[in-house]
């Protein structure tokens, strides 16, 4: 019940005043903003749309059953899958140091992770090529000591596709590591436990669900990777070709099949996008 004090005023069956309410005000968006979001809008969505307007509807099933179309999409998923398997094995360390460790140069280091990410896809291939080539730094150790070749083979397109994925998985993993408690960890370690075994018995648990977001971001990026393929592997059907090489191959010749394979992509990243919605759009 609501009683009212010596001036009249409302207050609280404890006796304390009241809170008046704040009613939502809902305010308009003001011209200036409102034009650019609606171009903004129209901007990133338009090509969208042309490509379900002008995809060959009637002709789709046969386009998808083709199978040279089947065979990229087999090797993207393979690759893309071992991509992430790649990143997860080396990422997760990789994070857990940077998170959870002090060392000189670390915020260098940091930034040399996260570089892939900004800089060109090409140019990142073309960094694999003079680091893994068969006359690279390392390569030609691979070669010479054990015959290992891997320009232009599907190991090569899976090392381009974790090259650019694997930033994605680092700094999703970090963030979910800087924001959970580390005394957990060190209770742990007090209670006679290794590093290791805290890691695995109490972090790994804890982290689990920025782990599995930054998989799920680190296969995507790597499904539809394409400059550092094509540069690094090159694009040969059965072998190296993936679905976004195979969409450039048939864009010359065959626009409609390209149409249908981006169509499979495009399938795929509102799949990815709507799976990590509630994470990365409304911070649930």
């Amino acid at each position: 019940m609501t009683a009212l004090d010596s001036t009249g005023a409302a207050t609280t069956p404890m006796g304390g005043p009241r809170r008046p309410r704040v009613r939502a005000h809902r305010r308009g968006v003001p011209l200036p903003l409102l034009v650019p979001g609606i171009v903004a809008i129209a901007f990133l969505l338009v090509p969208l749309l042309a490509l379900l307007v002008r995809a060959p509807w009637k002709s789709l099933p046969d386009q998808l059953s083709s199978p040279e179309v089947w065979q990229a999409l087999q090797l993207s998923l393979i690759s893309a899958t071992a991509a992430t398997a790649v990143s997860l094995v080396l990422g997760v360390p990789l994070a857990w140091i940077l998170a959870r460790t002090e060392f000189p140069g670390r915020s260098f280091l940091r930034a040399l992770v996260t570089l892939p990410l900004v800089l060109p896809p090409v140019v990142g291939g073309v960094a694999l090529l003079l680091a893994l080539g068969r006359n690279g730094v390392v390569g030609k150790w691979l070669d010479a000591w054990f015959g290992i070749t891997l320009p232009f083979t599907t190991a090569g397109v899976i090392i381009a596709e974790a090259f650019v994925a694997m930033p994605f998985l680092v700094i999703s993993v970090e963030g979910t590591l800087r924001a959970a408690d580390p005394r957990f960890e060190e209770a742990a370690t007090t209670l006679g436990a290794s590093r290791f075994t805290a890691f695995r018995r109490v972090t790994l648990p804890l982290i689990a669900p920025g782990i599995a977001a930054g998989a799920v971001l680190a296969w995507a990026r790597a499904l539809g990777e394409f400059g550092a393929t094509i540069t690094f592997a090159g694009n040969f059907p059965g072998r190296t070709q993936t679905m976004p090489l195979a969409v450039y191959l048939a864009l010359q010749n065959d626009p409609e099949a390209a149409i249908a394979l981006s169509l499979i992509l495009l399938t795929v990243s509102i799949a990815v996008l709507a799976g990590l919605r509630d994470r990365w759009m409304t911070g649930a």
